[in-house]
């Protein structure tokens, strides 16, 4: 077992992210000899993304591990030196899902050729939708629009600035009671990134706990309704509007906890795949190699 070790680990306050919560207030990490500090930003300083685009999270906020969609871990690695990818996985059964209005023209995904599609910019989820929206869209014919966090990307669709948006629950079963239409479905992926100072030890000391959350999150989702709803009841207090239209009971009730999965330790071979799509694209370097992306644990 390892010996006492401090880990500053930044926590997203979004549904994929609940077993990190559990693992730390269980106790999980601690009994794998880790001392983690959750490090958290007030959903009311948020006005665009929870992981700022400018400065780093293994430098600026001294940070040692920190959760990213896949393709920005890989961006972000490269192109800002912000720590390397250690592992990676899909985390949860929650699919991203793309909204549009009940009276919008677009009927089918490839309707979307053309039409504006509101996602959070700089966060990993443009580079998710272009992957999924290429399959029915020419690449050149996509327009993905940043819009903000889950409620700004809901009110830009009420409000008519864009056509379509991404969203995840629970904000996709408020978006269902606000009487948007799906779209189309495709999965989420994620990695984790850690500083330099992560070695393979204390790598796998944080994957045993966070299994451990996963195991108990599974076994007993309903025990962990409240904690799962505090995501949405947050941004309630930011965006009280969109909650005035809707019977907030109604939607609470339909939202159930996903099934979690325990990442694994970063898979070179398929990042890889990951780095030459995005190369492809012209959404990175091309020299950026798989070597100063992924850690050599």
């Amino acid at each position: 077992m390892l010996s006492h070790q401090s880990i500053r680990l930044f926590h997203l306050p979004f549904s994929f992210m609940l077993p990190q919560r559990v693992a730390a207030e269980r106790g999980y990490f601690r009994e794998e000899a880790l001392a983690v500090e959750l490090v958290e930003r007030d959903r009311r300083d948020v006005e665009v993304k929870y992981i700022p685009a400018a400065e780093t999270l293994t430098g600026d906020y001294d940070v040692d591990l920190y959760p990213i969609c896949k393709w920005e871990s890989i961006r972000r690695t490269w192109e800002m030196d912000d720590g390397r990818i250690v592992a990676n996985g899909t985390f949860a059964n929650l699919p991203y899902t793309v909204f549009t209005r009940p009276d919008s023209d677009v009927e089918t995904p490839a309707d979307l050729a053309d039409v504006p599609v509101g996602v959070n910019l700089r966060t990993g989820q443009e580079y998710t939708a272009q992957k999924a929206l290429e399959e029915h869209v020419p690449p050149d014919e996509i327009d993905l629009v940043g819009c903000g966090m889950p409620t700004d990307r809901l009110q830009a669709l009420r409000e008519g600035r864009v056509d379509a948006v991404t969203l995840i629950d629970p904000h996709s079963t408020l978006a269902d009671h606000l009487g948007f239409r799906r779209l189309l479905e495709y999965d989420n992926h994620m990695g984790i990134v850690g500083s330099a100072e992560i070695d393979r030890d204390v790598l796998e000391a944080f994957l045993r706990a966070y299994g451990r959350a996963v195991d108990d999150i599974n076994a007993d989702p309903d025990a962990f309704r409240g904690t799962y709803l505090e995501l949405l009841e947050a941004d309630a207090a930011v965006a009280p509007d969109l909650f005035d239209e809707v019977d907030v009971d109604a939607v609470r009730e339909e939202i159930t906890v996903p099934e979690y999965e325990v990442p694994e330790p970063a898979d070179r071979t398929e990042l890889d795949d990951h780095l030459e799509w995005m190369r492809a694209r012209g959404l990175i370097d091309e020299d950026a190699t798989i070597d100063d992306i992924v850690a050599p644990l």
